[in-house]
């Protein structure tokens, strides 16, 4: 498998420092640094980012150099994009960060105005092309405007800013997954065949390996309640000789909540992500659960949450990787990236397999580990998935997140909202 070349674009070891002139007066027009300050992390073309910036209060105080503050993906057509030239007023395109004091909004119906301190700018250039590891800028830098005014240093600013090479192996669903498409990689326009994913409804077989995770049954007396739940959906990921490496089910069914019509917070439905046990032929292991259900609006959401099941844990060790939200009507993307999700982990995850072997899926590397991108409801949704090159050991590997991406799309549907039930009673009442 040939991967695509993305580039990682980083900002972190944030921090912010006054003088001690500035630090207690107000010459600078910055009064209020006891207030949490925060900046907007904007490039052309991407949504602005939004993180907190720790105040250096002196001189023993040092930044995060291990904190990742945000981060920007950029692939081939994102950097001509940003190389070519723009409009008369901005003819480059520029990575500016700009630093406010204070919050949005108001307090007790008294308007709070930010204050901007300063704004940092760093063009892009060629450099940014060459897929190489470089550090673009990594220290302090002064973006107070009074420094010019007063002789003085006013606000500065502490950042460091990285760009490394981060390819990826990029699949599709070539159709909807309930119609159990081949699923292909994409390298430019050529299309490769890497597996095939077969979607059934019916519940599993009692001959089907799976059958052991299932702990109800449905019989005459649940028909009725069946046709207020989706359960019973599997999906199995094959490779190019047919065996199955990789699989998704539900295991806990999504019904409607107590006095409303949908999958709600307080019960979700729940899919078990697993691969095949190496040690035992013929039977699964779990990897990952994911949960969702739909959070009612405006605009409705379906919200996401994966949670990486730890091995050797029998009785539930778990590892919170994702929780997203996805527009229930455009749809979305799901997605994995331990720079822009906080987790509490302290040791290395396991890959998929169980062979021994472990990818890279720890705290220390962080970074984006995989996306699904997934239509909304009643939409014709051929997932597109991205693997991070350096977390894929094997084509197991990649399978599994296959499995992840199907639930993901699945579930769109499964939290649809159910049809309202009318009262028998109703039919006469007139």
């Amino acid at each position: 498998m040939d991967p695509q070349a993305f580039i990682r674009l980083s900002i972190g070891s944030l921090g912010l420092r006054l003088s001690g002139t500035t630090l207690n007066g107000t010459k600078s027009g910055i009064s209020a640094l006891s207030s949490p300050c925060v900046c907007e992390i904007r490039l052309r073309g991407f949504p602005v980012q939004t993180s907190s910036v720790p105040f250096i209060s002196s001189p023993e105080a040092t930044v995060d150099n291990y904190n990742v503050a945000s981060s920007f993906y950029l692939e081939e057509s994102d950097l001509n994009a940003l190389l070519e030239p723009g409009c008369f007023y901005a003819p480059h395109a520029c990575l500016e960060i700009v630093v406010f004091t204070g919050h949005k909004g108001g307090h007790c119906g008294v308007g709070i105005k930010r204050q901007q301190v300063g704004t940092f700018k760093l063009e892009v250039g060629p450099e940014w092309g060459d897929g190489k590891p470089v550090t673009l800028f990594n220290g302090w830098i002064g973006i107070g405007k009074n420094k010019q005014d007063t002789g003085k240093p006013g606000a500065e600013l502490h950042l460091r800013v990285k760009l490394d090479p981060d390819p990826r192996y990029v699949f599709q669903f070539e159709d909807k997954t309930k119609l159990s498409p081949q699923i292909v990689q994409l390298q430019g326009n050529i299309k490769q065949p890497i597996f095939s994913c077969k979607f059934s409804q019916d519940r599993v077989s009692p001959v089907d390996p799976l059958n052991n995770f299932w702990s109800t049954s449905v019989d005459g007396s649940e028909l009725d309640v069946e046709k207020r739940e989706r359960k019973g959906w599997k999906v199995k990921i094959h490779d190019l000789s047919g065996s199955a490496v990789a699989a998704a089910f539900i295991t806990t069914p999504f019904v409607p909540s107590t006095g409303c019509d949908w999958v709600a917070k307080s019960n979700p439905g729940a899919w078990l992500i697993v691969h095949p046990d190496v040690c035992r032929p013929g039977c699964w292991q779990p990897w990952g659960k994911l949960e969702a259900w739909r959070e009612r609006g405006i605009r409705d959401t379906i919200c996401c949450r994966f949670h990486l099941l730890s091995e050797g844990q029998e009785n539930g060790g778990d590892l919170l990787m994702s929780e997203i939200l996805i527009s229930a009507e455009k749809g979305g993307e799901f997605y994995i990236d331990t720079d822009r999700q906080v987790r509490a982990a302290t040791s290395p995850l396991p890959s998929p397999r169980s062979s021994g072997d472990f990818a890279a899926l720890s705290p220390v590397a962080g970074g984006f580990v995989m996306s699904c991108r997934v239509q909304g409801d009643g939409k014709c949704s051929k997932p597109l998935v991205q693997l991070a090159m350096r977390h894929v050991t094997c084509v197991e590997d990649a399978a599994i997140f296959m499995a992840l991406a199907a639930a993901v799309d699945l579930s769109i549907e499964a939290c649809r909202p159910f049809r309202r039930r009318l009262r028998r009673s109703s039919r006469h009442s007139w």
